[in-house]
């Protein structure tokens, strides 16, 4: 009897081109070193990091299959929704323009924080999250590093909770595009929208089924139901939502660095009754029954 073969998806992730740690080439290469078959590269509002994963891959002869994707920050009911796509054409106009348009906004807001943290007494807080980002896109993870590196807070958690979220010495409102914007950039690069970690935006079940009948009708068609940092009963509940809004289910660890509660491909599966994004696929392996208890 011929035992179906179990592909690991990872369809959340980031390099340095955003707020992740490790370069496009060194997180393929821990991708395949934990095992995982199929990783999509999902940096905050920029593609910056395909091209250069994708020639990682090839130069070493990697047995992984790159999904080309991007992380778009949105703005619904004065909560930021992120919105992954997955499977688009990095270069598209449509999805240029919109990145293009997110990434002066990031810029000016990275201005403002640094200077409310400035004002607060933070000490070089622009030169310090920019050196952190590499001359790169400045993203709010890196002041919160650079927080760290100076003994401001012990952890990312707390120095959001003491300095970048709402009403906080650094928070700065954003001024990202709509989810249906969004979604319609995603489309016109040939992609599907997905719905980013719907459990972490603090958001009662009411409104967090606003957001899915929102997302449901401009069009989106995924929402993720796993994370590697996860309850159980937090993945059930998504995989009903899913049902429910008849959206696909897609799943990743959103890596951002080595750490030991976090890692790619780890505990990643779909509970039953589902179906995954990856269900019309055609170019990459057909992934194996994922039975509710593996992980």
């Amino acid at each position: 009897m011929t035992t179906a073969l179990r592909v690991i998806y990872d369809l959340h992730s980031h390099t340095t081109a955003s707020d992740g740690l490790l370069t496009p080439r060194e997180l393929v290469v821990r991708a395949q070193a934990m095992g995982v078959d199929v990783l999509a590269i999902t940096d905050h509002d920029t593609v910056d990091g395909i091209s250069p994963a994708e020639e990682a891959i090839a130069a070493l002869n990697l047995p992984l299959n790159l999904v080309a994707g991007v992380e778009i920050s949105t703005l619904w009911q004065h909560h930021e929704i992120h919105i992954v796509g997955l499977g688009i054409g990095p270069r598209h106009p449509a999805l240029t323009a919109l990145l293009t348009s997110q990434r002066a906004h990031r810029l000016t807001r990275a201005h403002a924080i640094a200077e409310r943290l400035a004002k607060a007494g933070i000490r070089d807080p622009w030169q310090g999250a920019r050196q952190l980002a590499q001359d790169d896109l400045v993203t709010s993870g890196h002041f919160a590093r650079y927080l760290i590196s100076l003994g401001a807070a012990s952890n990312v958690a707390n120095v959001f909770k003491k300095y970048l979220s709402r009403g906080k010495t650094g928070y700065v409102p954003p001024q990202w595009c709509t989810i249906d914007e969004a979604i319609e950039a995603i489309h016109l690069a040939w992609g599907q929208a997905v719905v980013a970690h719907p459990g972490r935006y603090d958001l009662s079940a009411k409104w967090l089924k606003r957001l899915l009948t929102h997302f449901t009708a401009a069009g989106g068609d995924a929402m993720e139901v796993a994370q590697c940092q996860q309850s159980p009963q937090e993945r059930s509940q998504l995989a009903a939502y899913a049902r429910d809004y008849r959206l696909l289910a897609s799943l990743g660890s959103d890596f951002h660095q080595p750490c030991a509660w976090i890692e790619l491909g780890r505990k990643l599966w779909l509970p039953g009754g589902i179906e995954p994004v990856w269900r019309d696929w055609t170019v990459l392996p057909a992934a194996g029954p994922h039975a509710a208890a593996e992980g």
